[in-house]
């Protein structure tokens, strides 16, 4: 059979609802890995849900132990064809961030898929249940048309992403043989557009971290020692201006990436713009030299995530004694990830605030990694997807966000392809998650078409 037979056979799974039915059974499975001792809930996805799945496409499958004691068990399959044949390693991840059941609106539940018009909710639909769901089947779909594959396939399932893929970076290293590959080419995050696929090759990392100002116990009236007391959440908020400017551009030097080269810009000045988002995207805000996708994909970004003094929701008139902020930079490659906190500190001190405390947060770091565009196993993808649209994907050097993608890139050593399966729009992390049925229609055919080049001999592609 072609390769037409095989895109024909991927749109029959999603029109007849078998695709739609096992994404409702993984969907149900409460798989909250941000609640604190739920193991117990995370495992059935790993011993119940995926094996028919796996074993119906003649994978063998094993589980492995997290070396992490605060990480859930590893699922790792495979279907070897021939030793000789390039093999993939992909990803996913089966754990949700917490299902937030009183804020989805009327008439939609978290754990239960629900249609609506184009939309299809549900926790985990788009992050990343449907995403990997989606790759299994566009195997099927190859292994039905053509009877085999043609490569081999190795397949790693988490359940911890949401907390940091706790014991991922040490599983990798310690299983390198397992897990070795040609490539990763796997699925998570969003496209640009709804309609138009997105191939990334890497993702910006993330350091988060608390400054905290500890003057004194306690708090104390603000009428009797106002003028007299140090108030420490002024000085947390002079310190912090001393970061950005009023625009938000990054004063530290080391902070400022040197990694956003000619090829980059050319390669983000293909991508669409960012008008009509959701939300409108603040036009001075940022880097004034650069364009929005050159600041999102090619630039670093500093955030304040949240701030305290005193008691925001009943204020006293009082003084508080102390003052924080959880603070997060976003960063690219090129930007030295050791010096991020020191250089931080020399920043403060220079500017008169020994008084701020820099505090590291544990599972706070994901490090930044990007393939190059033109490196021969992303230009096989955007190949293949151009075949199957018959228009070019939007390529990303790297993700704005963060993901593990450092256990592949730097661990296992290995070119990785994403290709997200679900868009900007999704409410991934908040209430009322979904995916677009049109969206995963079409990116069922794009790995379907991947896979079936990645099998055909007469498809150019990097050799094993």
């Amino acid at each position: 059979m072609s390769r037409t037979a095989a895109l024909s056979i991927c749109d029959t799974l999603f029109t007849d609802g078998r695709f739609w039915a096992d994404l409702e059974q993984l969907v149900s499975m409460e798989t909250e890995s941000q609640k604190p001792d739920n193991v117990d809930a995370l495992m059935p996805y790993l011993t119940e849900a995926l094996p028919p799945l796996l074993q119906g496409l003649g994978f063998t499958w094993s589980l492995h132990d997290n070396p992490d004691p605060a990480g859930c068990a590893f699922l790792v399959a495979e279907r070897i064809e021939n030793h000789a044949m390039p093999t993939v390693l992909s990803y996913g991840h089966g754990d949700v961030t917490h299902g937030q059941c009183q804020d989805w609106q009327e008439g939609l539940e978290p754990f239960a898929l629900t249609p609506v018009g184009d939309r299809v909710y549900g926790r985990g639909s788009a992050d990343n249940k449907g995403q990997h769901l989606i790759n299994l089947h566009a195997l099927a779909c190859v292994i039905e048309a053509r009877g085999n594959l043609g490569f081999n396939v190795k397949l790693l399932i988490e359940m911890g992403e949401e907390i940091g893929s706790p014991g991922l970076h040490a599983f990798c290293a310690a299983n390198r043989q397992m897990l070795q590959a040609d490539v990763l080419i796997a699925s998570d995050g969003p496209r640009l557009q709804p309609d138009v696929p997105t191939v990334f090759m890497g993702a910006r990392g993330g350091l988060s971290f608390e400054l905290r100002v500890d003057l004194r116990d306690g708090a104390h009236h603000s009428g009797n020692w106002g003028g007299l007391l140090a108030d420490p959440a002024m000085i947390l908020a002079q310190a912090l201006s001393t970061i950005t400017d009023a625009r938000g551009q990054i004063r530290i030097p080391d902070w400022r990436p040197t990694s956003l080269t000619p090829a980059i810009r050319e390669t983000l000045a293909s991508l669409p713009s960012f008008d009509g988002s959701d939300p409108a995207i603040d036009p001075d805000w940022g880097e004034a030299d650069l364009t929005p996708a050159e600041r999102v994909f090619g630039w670093n970004s500093f955030a304040i995530l949240a701030m305290q003094s005193g008691k925001p929701d009943a204020p006293v008139n009082a003084i508080s004694g102390h003052a924080s902020a959880t603070c997060q930079l976003r960063y690219v490659v090129g930007t030295g990830a050791d010096n991020i906190l020191p250089s931080l500190r020399k920043h403060l001190d220079a500017h008169g605030f020994q008084q701020v405390e820099v505090v590291p947060m544990d599972g706070g770091a994901f490090p930044a990694t990007r393939l190059d565009p033109s490196h021969p196993w992303a230009q096989f993808a955007i190949r293949s997807i151009e075949a199957t649209t018959g228009a070019p994907p939007h390529v990303l050097p790297n993700l704005g966000g963060s993901l593990p993608n450092e256990c592949f890139a730097e661990v296992l050593g290995l070119p990785t392809i994403w290709v997200p399966h679900s868009y900007r729009g999704c409410n991934q992390h908040a209430p009322n998650e979904h995916v677009l049925a049109s969206t995963c229609q079409q990116a069922g055919q794009v790995m379907t078409g991947v896979f079936w080049d990645l099998g055909d001999a007469e498809t150019p592609h990097p050799p094993k």
